[in-house]
């Protein structure tokens, strides 16, 4: 009998990633660290600047993380008690958490077979108490922006981009971040464009909206001396800026990188069992920053790939309407079935930029062996 040769293939590997930058960011915080410019310094004003660059947008204002990023957008848009805001209940907690914290109620609306927020459950969850809808561009996809919007000016409502997981898509050509009112941008070590620690952007074309975010991540502070309005301490670390310097110029590459072990993940995996394997859409360009194949066999493919060194992950396995963080919204198993059946079945494959080419075609490999009954 065959001994099956393993090769470990981790879920993501965030040391790596410092691979020929480590020296440039240890420059720059020593740099940092003689100087004492740690809070609201140089470095984070090129930054933002950069950031806005990027995305397209006239404005970018560093906060302390990604779910600052979407509370303080609520904020700035007057968004409050008695107001809803409809997101997706299938993304990460802070989607929905962000509007409770704004006093707000969180309203759901199912996503499609992309994972991303279905425009027309979102136009079936509109009342006359909806303020805003948040688009979360999930997995690295954008959000169907166009019927998005057009609904939202129907309604005279605000749209506020989630592109936690989304930094550098675009859809017809237009980068996600400058779609809506704000976009709001998390800087996690997990992300594409990865802090070391936690930190947030929030990018806008609006001046007003722009103005307040700037004196809102600060205490509502204009200048040193004078509070225009009590708010909250929000600032993204000007140390923390300077390693996102480096690693901004590193972006590009580290996307096409995660492109290229999609493509060869949507090679090697088409038609392949039941696999449902993402692919993008005419005029999307994804970042990837999850690669999520859905199965009816989604625990038994899981165990098999942990059993040949492959980690995986489930991005989310408890949907948000059925969080015990949210019974006081009354919801119950079924009242969001696409959401449901997605829990069930999604499974995120390994693709940060650092994987080998060999470690990518040794997961292509394993799926085939599992689907083929070969084991």
């Amino acid at each position: 009998m065959a001994v099956m040769t393993i090769m470990k293939v981790p879920y993501v590997d965030l040391g790596a990633q410092y691979n020929g930058i480590k020296q440039e960011v240890l420059d720059r915080i020593g740099a940092l660290l003689d100087s004492g410019a740690f809070i609201m310094g140089e470095e984070l004003a090129t930054f933002e600047k950069n950031f806005a660059q990027l995305c397209g947008t006239k404005y970018a204002i560093g906060v302390a993380n990604g779910t600052d990023a979407l509370f303080l957008s609520m904020m700035a848009l007057g968004i409050g008690e008695g107001d809803e805001v409809i997101t997706a209940p299938n993304s990460y907690l802070a989607s929905a958490s962000s509007i409770a914290l704004a006093r707000a109620t969180p309203v759901f609306a199912d996503p499609l077979d992309d994972m991303n927020i279905d425009p027309a459950a979102v136009r079936k969850a509109i009342t006359s108490r909806t303020k805003a809808i948040i688009a979360v561009h999930l997995t690295g996809r954008p959000v169907r922006m166009v019927e998005l919007l057009a609904i939202a000016k129907e309604h005279g409502l605000h749209v506020i981009e989630d592109c936690a997981q989304a930094i550098g898509a675009t859809l017809n050509g237009q980068h996600v971040g400058s779609f809506g009112t704000t976009g709001c941008f998390s800087l996690h070590p997990l992300k594409n464009l990865a802090a070391a620690g936690d930190g947030g952007v929030i990018t806008t074309n609006d001046d007003a909206v722009a103005a307040h975010l700037s004196k809102a991540r600060n205490h509502g502070m204009r200048d040193r001396d004078h509070s225009d309005f009590f708010s909250y301490n929000s600032r993204l670390d000007n140390m923390q800026a300077a390693i996102l310097n480096v690693k901004m110029r590193e972006l590009p590459r580290w996307t096409e990188r995660r492109r290229a072990i999609a493509a060869m993940y949507q090679l090697g995996l088409s038609a392949t069992g039941d696999l449902l394997v993402p692919n993008d859409r005419n005029g999307e360009r994804a970042v990837y920053h999850t690669f999520i194949v859905q199965t009816a066999q989604r625990d038994a493919l899981k165990q098999f790939l942990a059993d040949r060194g492959i980690d995986t992950k489930i991005h989310y396995p408890v949907p948000i309407h059925l969080q015990q963080a949210a019974a006081y919204l009354g919801h119950k198993k079924g009242d969001f079935p696409v959401t449901e059946k997605q829990s069930a079945t999604i499974l995120s494959l390994p693709v940060f930029a650092e994987l080998s080419d060999e470690q990518v075609q040794y997961v292509i490999d394993a799926i085939k062996t599992f689907y083929s009954g070969a084991h």
